[in-house]
């Protein structure tokens, strides 16, 4: 029985056949009713095959599943050689040790009309295949227009339509394909979908766009931070704000807070307009959104401020605030009588009834915004505000637990004093240790009293040296420290910071006598050595 494709008694090929693999029908002695025929043998176009036969038709010259044969790819000719998508090959010479074993050549047997009118109506997807083997581009490789549809088409291509090896390919088996390419020594890479390049032109081209724009960007910031003008705001803003300039600040330290405070629209804006101004630390009130030239005229014009030195009295402050904003005398200190609760002390600030005035000690050395139409209790209440942050900053309660003290407005106290009877910064430690020294139960050279001339002076309002210990000594008032033990109710003024650190942090010494002389202070531990500088003073003082 003749079966289709295949000639009739012939046996598969065994794998130890030295024929096994031969490439085609290159040298074959060809059947004399073949010579009419085109050949289409090695390296040719293979159709007419019937994927459910495994054999192969010699008499057609067709050939179905070697190994070693031209099936998709494996011979040597032009893809597009012919233009209907296979070429008609000379006849060669045949050698005789080409011939086919076994007597397949001999045994072909004609094949009917109806066979070869058969084999001439296969569908093109199942016909001409390539000579050359169409390599599939490396995936490192692909073109960035594999979208593109190409500009002329692969044979067996119409009107835009796939080429008939794409649409054959899903229904001839995995195995032939793969064998197909045995002569690469491995079987036919999967098929890569192409659009999925676009979609990677797609992304890198983002990408691209988003490193140029992020560099654009860095580049302009770039530039307008170190040649560009510095954002600003225009005019001299509205609002009120309160801004603290701490002591030590640079001008890029004061831009941020202004910046922060939302004074100005940038650091920059203000370091460019302050260059070569000099502002002092201390608590000023501006405008939200302000110029950073309008702000710095605001900084810096005298007639806007009102400077507190340390050590000063209640009483002195308010009147510094009366003449500052043109009011009658007494107009701040009614103001602050009335309004003591409030201005924001805190709790312990006025634990002693004796206390004379709740807001001595509070009322923070600094320079405050005081420009026309500024009330007393706007000042006074940024001054409270100052000192309350100040001591928040210090463990005023621990330390004065430490010190033998009963609560953080003792130490206030004690700060007050230091900064009264201290000539200098440097005397104020060693000025806290004889307060603490003369403190302790134990003192028997002054028997627990500080006996300081200022303490009397607080009480008088005034600030004399020449005082007899007899004066001092009757005055029955319980800050005069001449009269009564211990510590006055409350501070005699309002301490700076570098006292306020002494009475925190006292000098070890067992000195309990100083005497001040040409602004030098000099401590001695008994009455004696104290006597003596006290008669060296009091010679100082007399006319020569």
């Amino acid at each position: 029985m003749t079966e289709y494709g295949r000639g009739s008694g012939s046996q598969p090929w065994h794998p130890d056949d030295p024929l096994y693999g031969d490439q085609g029908y290159s040298g074959q002695q060809q059947h004399p009713q073949q010579s009419q025929q085109p050949q289409y043998g090695h390296g040719q176009q293979q159709y007419g095959w019937d994927p459910s036969q495994g054999g192969q038709q010699q008499g057609g010259q067709q050939q179905y599943g070697q190994q070693g044969g031209g099936t998709y790819g494996g011979g040597q000719g032009d893809y597009y050689g012919a233009p209907d998508g296979y070429q008609q090959q000379p006849q060669q010479p045949q050698h005789p040790q080409h011939q086919q074993p076994h007597g397949q050549q001999g045994h072909q047997q004609p094949q009917p009309p109806q066979q070869q009118a058969h084999q001439a109506q296969q569908p093109q997807h199942q016909g001409y295949q390539p000579q050359q083997e169409w390599s599939e581009p490396d995936e490192e490789k692909i073109s960035l227009f594999d979208d593109l549809p190409p500009a002329t088409g692969r044979p067996g291509e119409r009107d835009g339509e796939p080429a008939a090896e794409d649409e054959d390919e899903d229904d001839e088996p995995r195995e032939e394909r793969s064998r197909g390419r045995a002569g690469r020594g491995k079987g036919k890479k999967p098929k890569k979908n192409k659009r999925r390049s676009g979609t990677a032109c797609l992304v890198v081209a983002v990408v691209l766009l988003g490193a140029v724009g992020g560099g654009g960007y860095l580049a302009y910031d770039y530039w307008q931070t170190h040649f560009g003008a510095a954002p600003d705001y225009e005019g001299q803003g509205s609002g009120e704000v309160r801004v603290e300039i701490p002591k030590g600040a640079s001008l890029t330290v004061m831009g941020q807070a202004l910046e922060k405070a939302g004074v100005v629209k940038s650091v920059g804006a203000f370091t460019n307009a302050a260059a070569k101004k000099s502002i002092q630390p201390g608590t000023y009130t501006l405008r939200k959104e302000m110029s950073g030239a309008a702000a710095v005229e605001m900084m810096t014009n005298a007639a806007n401020f009102l400077t507190i030195a340390e050590g000063r009295r209640a009483v002195q402050v308010y009147a510094a605030i009366d003449e500052k904003l043109g009011l009658p005398a007494g107009t701040t200190k009614d103001v602050a009588t009335k309004q003591a609760k409030s201005l924001g002390l805190p709790e312990w600030a006025n634990t002693d009834p004796k206390i004379k005035d709740p807001l001595e000690g509070f009322l923070f050395p600094s320079q405050y915004s005081a420009g026309k139409g500024t009330k007393p209790e706007t000042i006074l209440k940024q001054m409270v505000a100052r000192a309350n942050e100040n001591y928040a900053k210090q463990d005023l309660e621990g330390k004065a637990r430490e010190l033998g003290l009963k609560s953080p407005l003792q130490l206030i106290t004690v700060a007050s004093l230091v900064n009264a009877e201290g000539m200098t910064h440097d005397d104020f430690r060693k000025m806290a240790r004889v307060i603490y020294n003369r403190l302790k139960p134990t003192n028997t050279e002054t028997n627990g009293k500080l006996e300081f001339d200022s303490t009397y002076n607080y009480v008088k309002n005034q600030s004399k040296l020449d005082l007899s210990p007899k004066q001092l000594r009757a005055l029955d008032n319980p800050y005069n420290t001449y009269f009564y033990k211990g510590l006055p109710p409350g501070p005699i003024g309002n301490p700076g910071e570098q006292a306020l650190k002494a009475a925190m942090d006292p000098e070890q010494g067992d000195w309990y006598y100083f005497v001040s002389i040409n602004e030098k202070t000099t401590f001695t531990k008994n009455l004696q050595e104290h006597q003596k500088l006290v008669d060296e003073f009091n010679k100082s003082r007399k006319p020569q």
